[in-house]
């Protein structure tokens, strides 16, 4: 019924994967490319939550 009143998890998964993904790309540019390689996995598992979401609402 107050369905309107909740935030929606997809917005905010978007939100930490861009982060991230801005993360890694700032260490790549520090030439650390171990954090690199371990953010940019952090930002791809996100990424596939997100996908989960996606699938599991559409087929509401």
């Amino acid at each position: 019924m107050f369905s309107f009143l909740k935030k929606d998890p997809i917005k905010k998964l978007n939100k930490l994967y861009l982060q991230k993904l801005e993360e890694a790309m700032y260490a790549q540019r520090n030439g650390d490319i171990r954090s690199y390689s371990t953010i940019t996995s952090e930002a791809e598992d996100i990424r596939i939550k997100m996908d989960a979401l996606r699938e599991s609402t559409a087929s509401l």
